[in-house]
């Protein structure tokens, strides 16, 4: 049986079974029942699989202008992009394809993790996402949106 590499920190009984190639003491301790027996012992030697199940989410952007042409544009402003909000950020994106979304860092040259050479910019560019990072929203994405008591010039619907 093949050696796992997880790491051995605990107790001495989880250090004896990662020494086996088990997972826990307990996988170990099991092992050892079978090998007594006139069972042959399979360990992870299948996989099954499976599909997580769909499950319906919200999510709710910083700010909300509406353009123009009467379409929406949403701000999200973001010190920390943890991984679970890229996660999210990237559901969104793909179940709402069109959406405009766009992101205000305060870093954008921020790495996604210590061991990541990706930064935050690098990642919102694979996801097509505009960014920037001066910490204020650029005049240029203002111009796109209608002012307060203004009307856009034309009305978008689901139909359109």
């Amino acid at each position: 049986m093949a050696k796992n590499h997880w790491h051995s920190a605990g107790s001495k009984t989880r250090a004896e079974a990662y020494k086996y190639g088990y997972k826990s003491g307990l996988e170990l301790t099991v092992s050892k029942q079978i090998e007594n027996t006139e069972y042959d012992l399979k360990y992870e030697t299948e996989i099954i699989h499976y599909i997580v199940p769909e499950r319906k989410a919200k999510y709710t952007p910083d700010f909300v202008f509406t353009k123009k042409n009467g379409s929406l544009m949403f701000i999200e402003t973001k010190g920390r992009w943890t991984a679970i909000d890229r996660l999210k950020m990237k559901h969104v994106l793909a179940s709402n394809p069109g959406v405009d979304i766009r992101l205000v860092f305060q870093n954008p040259n921020q790495k996604i993790s210590k061991a990541s050479a990706t930064t935050y910019r690098l990642y919102a560019e694979k996801l097509g996402i505009k960014h920037v990072g001066a910490k204020v929203i650029p005049s240029e994405w203002m111009a796109e949106c209608i002012k307060k008591g203004e009307e856009p010039k034309q009305s978008l619907n689901f139909f359109n």
